[in-house]
């Protein structure tokens, strides 16, 4: 036999079920340090997951003029770029990213749009179909440099490579225009920019977002961030200066990105006087009244206003405007410094948006401040129209809208606090902590949906958080169609989930249960204060949270973000040992309670009731054993018992005097994810008790584990996870002895969702 064959044979089989095992996500050592998952430090990154000494970002700073022709629904600019080369090497061509031309007819984005095969046709549908496809393509006027050559210049799908006349390097900066124009899209048929129109009052509002030629990001991590839109994975964008002057009809009233430095010309002395006023109220403040939005819905100026904006430090720019737009704001302080906070939104938003939306907004920036840090902006603005959903620096736009009649179920309700806290709280992450949004998702959206559940929790009692407790998201990690948060946005299977939903959960449980909130509080706050203003990577958030902690936490970020794994630690049996003194009195008393309570077996019991046995009339069969009381001590047994407590000290005659019970409890890990072991025990005397242990209590073996619990008091029972803080996906194995868990079926089917039925009950 050829052994050397053998032996090369058996070993490429155990490397091949190790890699199986560890690719399904249920590697051996659940506490290997995360060394080859994570990149090496170096100057750039250091390994305590602050910047390194070297590390070096780039700049684009931006002047824009843009017009948007109400008639046409057509976007008109140009724009003026100064690209600051920061990084050691040089340049010989620059990446812009061309996001708007998702909505050409040739995009990749509509190339790859999978079909449903269930969708019902009718001839709205099919009309549709076969309507000309949507041209929003962006069309080019010019791309020239500061002197005005013309520069060459490639389009690639959503990207534009412009090639430099001369190699740019280190510490230069080249500046550049170009001059641009695109068809608006209707972003009531999904979208993140775009129009709605109100066939009502024959009105626009338009939200305008990814709509200029932008920077790519160059880095040391990935060169060039190439990655074309598609339409999920959303930016990764350089800080600058903007210059921004947005041309609208004079009728309109426009939001957008930083501060309005023109308002004496655009405004009317009474709103100007207003948004004066609403700079120092701590309530929010109408500047543009319902009656006035009502009243400009009528008008259609032909003439024009120039609204001018500047913005520092921010990494994209947006605007909304329209002529139906109400407006309300309220300042408040962060710090020492004042934060305007505003709304924008058209009457259908009322009653709910003049009642919620600027309070929102101040709360969210007061609490965002807390757990990550102050708020750095000047304004902070809450947008109502047709996008459901979408930040940017210092503007959000935001879904949420009452019925017709001006009536809205909770959910509504919810749903609009929810979303402005969200979007607004994008300011942070990715706005400040400006994380690549094209390849992490949940580096935004995921750090995001965390603090806007506690948010969420300190606007009123009870809210009904969506996102963040860790029982919502049971049904998902035990869902076998998912991929781990450490995906690329495009690749995952269930968006909301995995990067909204898991990673906020995780973080969640990491700070009330594994770090504590005092640790976890102090370590999130200084990453976010390392990576503001700057590129992280999720091994500087990896990285920076065990720094600051001062906890390993490697187990946890492979658990929750490399694998998927789910919490199921089962409680399977207890092994019981009560110690007793060995004082015969007591044991025989003992013993008779015992030997009352036991359970005399059926047939025994029925042949104990007969009257006569065999022996009764015989006397001569009795002996010693016949009247022989085997519960009640001997004197001997006395004897040596006073004997023993004779060679005991005092110390050990008073630990014999209270009852010892000594438990072995048998734990399983049923989900493999390691997770800490948190043990409520309850006794009998209806007091309880909870005990914590580590997540470590796993390491030796991740999946069984044997604790012994000695007691004073005598034990009803055990639970596991008793104030279902880890996300345990099966509670019925977290009881011993069992509990049983009735659950319910219900007759009765509520119909409140039914449009008719609650328009009957209005009635």
């Amino acid at each position: 036999m050829n052994y050397r064959y053998f032996f090369t044979l058996l070993f490429v089989l155990i490397g091949l079920f190790y890699s199986v095992e560890g690719q399904n996500g249920m590697a051996r050592d659940k506490f290997k340090q995360l060394r080859e998952e994570l990149p090496t430090p170096g100057t750039y990154r250091a390994a305590n997951g602050a910047p390194g000494p070297d590390y070096w970002q780039q700049r684009a700073d931006y002047k824009i003029d843009v017009e948007i022709n109400d008639v046409t629904q057509r976007l008109i600019a140009n724009e003026v770029v100064t690209y600051h080369n920061n990084s050691p090497l040089p340049l010989d061509y620059l990446w812009l990213q061309i996001d708007q031309n998702i909505f050409s007819p040739n995009s990749d984005a509509l190339k790859i749009r999978p079909a449903d095969p269930d969708a019902e046709l009718d001839a709205k549908s099919i009309g549709a179909k076969i309507k000309p496809p949507f041209a929003g393509d962006v069309q080019f006027e010019f791309v020239r440099d500061a002197s005005g050559r013309v520069l060459p210049y490639t389009l690639v799908e959503t990207m534009m490579r412009i090639d430099l006349p001369a190699s740019l390097k280190k510490g230069e900066q080249f500046t550049f225009s170009i001059g641009w124009s695109f068809n608006i899209y209707d972003a009531t048929k999904g979208s993140r920019t775009g129009y709605e129109f109100f066939p009502e009052d024959s009105n626009y509002i338009y939200e305008i977002a990814q709509w200029f030629p932008r920077m790519c990001v160059f880095d040391e991590v990935n060169g060039w961030q190439t990655k074309h839109y598609l339409g999920r994975g959303e930016f990764a964008l350089e800080f600058g200066n903007y210059s921004v002057s947005i041309t609208v009809p004079s009728d309109h009233i426009v939001a957008a990105t930083g501060t309005l430095t023109n308002a004496r010309e655009v405004l009317t002395a009474e709103e100007l006087y207003r948004f004066d006023v609403s700079k120092k109220s701590e309530k929010p403040i109408f500047i543009v009244t319902p009656e006035e939005a009502r009243s400009r819905e009528k008008s259609r100026s032909v003439l024009k206003k120039t609204w001018k904006f500047e913005a520092l430090n921010v990494r994209d720019f947006a605007f909304a405007t329209s002529r139906k737009f109400i407006w309300d704001g309220a300042t408040v302080t962060i710090g020492n410094k004042p934060v305007w906070c505003s709304s924008f939104f058209p009457k259908e938003g009322q009653p709910l948006w003049d009642k919620y939306s600027t309070h929102v907004v101040m709360h969210t920036i007061k609490t965002y401040s807390k757990y990550a840090l102050d708020y750095p902006y000047p304004t902070a603005i809450s947008v109502h129209g047709p996008v459901g959903g979408m930040e940017h620096p210092m503007i959000a736009f935001n879904g949420g809208r009452p019925q017709p009649d001006g009536t809205y179920p909770d959910h509504t309700k919810y749903g609009l606090i929810s979303v402005v806290i969200h979007e607004v709280g994008h300011n942070y992450f990715p706005m400040i902590i400006s994380s690549d949004e094209r390849q992490w998702t949940w580096m935004d959206e995921g750090l995001n949906t965390f603090v806007q559940f506690l948010a969420e929790q300190e606007f009123m009692p009870k809210y009904p958080s969506r996102r963040g407790i860790p029982q919502n998201i049971v049904p998902y990690m035990t869902d076998s169609k998912q991929n781990p948060i450490m995906t690329n946005s495009e690749s995952i299977l269930q968006f909301g989930n995995n990067a909204y939903g898991k990673p906020a959960t995780a973080l969640n449980i990491l700070r009330e249960t594994v770090l504590g909130r005092d640790l976890f509080d102090f370590a999130f706050t200084t990453y976010c204060k390392r990576w503001a203003f700057r590129h992280p990577e999720p091994a500087d958030f990896f990285r920076t949270m065990e720094d600051a902690s001062g906890i390993d936490l490697d187990w946890f970020w492979h658990g929750w973000f490399y694998t998927n794994d789910y919490v199921d630690i089962g409680l399977d049996s207890v092994r019981t040992y009560e110690i007793k003194d060995g004082d015969p009195i007591k044991k025989e008393i003992a013993d008779r309670k015992a030997d009352a309570d036991k359970t005399i077996p059926l047939t025994i019991q029925r042949f104990n009731k007969q009257d006569k046995y065999y022996v009764s009339d015989k006397p001569e069969l009795n002996d010693f054993y016949t009247q022989y009381d085997k519960l009640k001590p001997t004197e001997a047994k006395k004897t040596e018992y006073e004997f023993f407590l004779a060679s005991l000290s005092e110390e050990e005659i008073k630990t014999l005097e209270e009852p010892v019970w000594i438990h072995h409890l048998y734990f399983s890990n049923k989900g493999g994810l390691v997770m800490p072991l948190i043990l409520q025990i309850n006794y009998v005397d209806s007091t309880s008790e909870e005990m914590r242990f580590p997540a470590e209590v796993w390491v030796k073996n991740n999946e069984r584990f044997v604790k012994e619990i000695i007691t004073r008091k005598a034990v009803k029972s055990f639970e596991v996870d008793p104030n279902r803080e880890t996300a345990d996906a099966d509670i019925e194995n977290n009881y011993y002895p069992g509990r049983y868990m009735p659950t319910r079926y219900e007759l009765f089917k509520s119909k409140l969702n039914n449009p008719n039925i609650m328009q009957e009950m209005r009635k």
